[in-house]
């Protein structure tokens, strides 16, 4: 099960090097930092539009560490999209990490048997599983809806036009009805993970939007056509008018 869990791994290297990024050589400004950590902590660091500029500026990941560049991209992602929560960016960064292990995104587990290539596929098992695993199979159908159409928008714009593929809206529906299911399940309220579930389907169109955004900028920021992207966008543009 993926918890959020990133932003909670930060500690005292993390700090440094935020205000590092933030104040550079300059002596006052560190020492101004300095006091916003003491007082407030690290989510104003996090937070401050100044870290995004300083993290893109430096080199990303290549200069500070991969899990703490991946909260701020995601993280920032998010508020652009209108989404201000932290428990929510803290999750979906904890997601996109831990998909990126091999085969992941595939599984329910990380050590699971059954690989799902298709959101039907899960959904059909769904109806059959009992107990833990129809817990984990609600959980996952959000969670790969979510993969596939926030990291990946252009392949199934590419789909869409050139094999008659499900276009975003699919994605979008599947990985809403996955959360909520998810959300109603006994687990997820004995393990206080219900209002995330339901925050993840109530906002499941923007966190798309910001994943996509994300990934257009950091992650594979050529990897499509023009054409795909823009069609992307306008499918995008027509749904939010």
């Amino acid at each position: 099960m993926i918890l959020p869990n990133v932003r909670g791994s930060f500690g005292r290297d993390e700090a440094v090097w935020l205000v590092r990024l933030l104040a550079g050589d300059d002596r006052r400004a560190r020492s101004r930092w300095e006091s916003v950590l003491g007082e407030r902590g690290i989510d104003p660091l996090l937070d401050d539009p100044r870290t995004l500029e300083a993290v893109i500026r430096h080199g990303g990941v290549s200069l500070i560490p991969a899990r703490l560049a991946l909260y701020i991209f995601i993280r920032h992602a998010m508020l652009e999209s209108g989404i201000e929560s932290r428990v929510l960016a803290d999750y979906v960064a904890a997601m996109v990490l831990e998909f990126g292990h091999q085969s992941r995104a595939y599984r329910i587990t990380r050590y699971d048997d059954q690989e799902y290539g298709y959101l039907v596929d899960i959904l059909r098992d769904m109806t059959e599983a009992q107990g833990q695993r129809e817990f984990l199979l609600r959980v996952h159908l959000g969670e790969f809806a979510l993969w596939l159409s926030g990291l990946y928008p252009d392949y199934i714009t590419a789909r869409v036009h050139r094999k008659g593929g499900p276009g975003l809206d699919y994605y979008e529906e599947m990985g809403r009805t996955g959360y909520h299911l998810a959300a109603d399940h006994p687990t997820a309220r004995n393990g206080a993970l219900s209002h995330l579930y339901r925050d993840a389907a109530e906002t499941f169109g923007r966190v798309r939007r910001a994943l996509n955004t994300f990934s257009d900028r950091f992650l594979l920021p050529q990897a499509a056509s023009p054409v795909d992207r823009l069609l992307r966008q306008v499918a995008t543009d027509v749904r939010n008018t």
